[in-house]
């Protein structure tokens, strides 16, 4: 699916609305929104590949991937395999030697004609959003519990920041690899007032654009938007255009309101993400796991954007190279806004670290 042809000034404008979402407006602030808006350099994808029973598939290579953006054939920049998809090949065999010169196994960094890595583990970095709006008084506690299960579970190497939203966002915990940081944060929230979800999501959205490697948002919500003034479709481009995937696990009070479950499916999909809906306790620890497993099997290509005079919406896909190759299914992101320059200084560009608008 396409997002539609939105305005890049509506991003703007919403950016410099919420850049302190139930505060005040400051100069700073509304600065520091507006240096998102630069152009793209590189272009960053987390591709996930399954077969038709939704096994993922592990040991592909680059030259196994093709990328057109607006039908213009693209060059892999770097290439890295998910965590669990290496870990699981070289678990095949004992002998170091042997699993990686097996077929389809992980192979160590090498550089291209550029030199940059073609071949290398990614970690990532998760968000985490919690729903503490009073939608969540009655089961506060094992959302709490599920969440520090799930924290406790990650990849050692992926960092964590944990994040809480009502009516505003509290940042209880900034990316860290300390599980026990990221733990007490979430034992330290309270239950709040009415929830602003898109509000929250689109700064988590921001403060994760600049980030290096796969980047995702996972957000644990138990009711439906009654605080917001920026729009869900807002959020989704802006995460499309710098790379972030959005998990949504919500509870059946959410699912059964039709314009939020079709928002949160809307969000997810269009990033490259998932939506779960949870009956119960055990199928919102299921869904966690589920995540947890999806980002350790994600595929990271990015590649210059060759000459294109489009300035607007790119539309951009990805194909397996082979006929053996076309029974297995891809799900990335399907494009990006590529939004105009504005108030960028050269520190901007040194902390860049995908080609996505900032």
């Amino acid at each position: 699916m396409t997002m539609p042809k939105r305005s890049s000034a509506g991003i703007g404008a919403v950016l410099g609305l919420f850049c302190l979402a139930g505060g005040p407006q400051h100069p700073a602030a509304q600065e520091d929104a507006a240096r998102l808006r630069v152009n793209v350099v590189l272009v960053q994808l987390s591709v996930a590949v399954t077969d038709r029973k939704g096994n993922y598939v592990a040991g592909l290579r680059p030259e196994d991937f093709t990328i057109t953006e607006d039908k213009i054939p693209e060059k892999l920049a770097s290439f890295e395999e998910g965590s669990a998809s290496a870990g699981a090949i070289r678990a095949h065999s004992s002998d170091p030697n042997d699993a990686a010169s097996a077929p389809g196994a992980a192979q160590p960094a090498t550089p291209d004609a550029a030199g940059l890595p073609l071949s290398a583990v990614a970690p990532a970095s998760v968000f985490l959003l919690f729903d503490t709006s009073n939608y969540m008084y009655r089961q506060f506690v094992f959302a709490q519990d599920a969440i520090a299960d799930f924290v406790r579970s990650m990849d050692s190497a992926t960092k964590i920041a944990f994040y809480s939203y009502s009516r505003n966002l509290s940042r209880a915990a900034t990316l860290t690899a300390d599980r026990f940081r990221v733990v007490s944060g979430v034992r330290s929230t309270v239950a709040g007032d009415d929830a602003a979800l898109y509000n929250s999501l689109l700064l988590t959205v921001k403060d994760a654009a600049p980030l290096k490697g796969r980047k995702a948002i996972v957000v644990f919500s138990n009711g439906p938007d009654n605080a917001s003034s920026v729009p869900p479709e807002d959020v989704a481009e802006l995460a499309q255009s710098t790379g972030t995937l959005i998990y949504i696990i919500s509870t059946r009070q959410a699912e059964t309101d039709p314009i939020s479950a079709a928002a949160f499916e809307r969000m997810s999909r269009t990033s490259g993400g998932k939506a779960y809906f949870a009956k119960n306790w055990r199928e919102e620890k299921q869904a966690f796991a589920s995540i947890r497993e999806d980002l350790g099997h994600l595929y990271t290509l990015s590649y210059y954007p060759q000459p294109n005079p489009n300035r607007g919406w790119r539309t951009i896909h990805v194909r397996l190279v082979g006929k053996n190759m076309q029974k297995y299914r891809i799900r990335t992101r399907d494009g990006y806004r590529l939004l105009p320059q504005a108030a960028v200084s050269a520190d901007d560009y040194s902390r860049a670290s995908t080609a996505d608008p900032k």
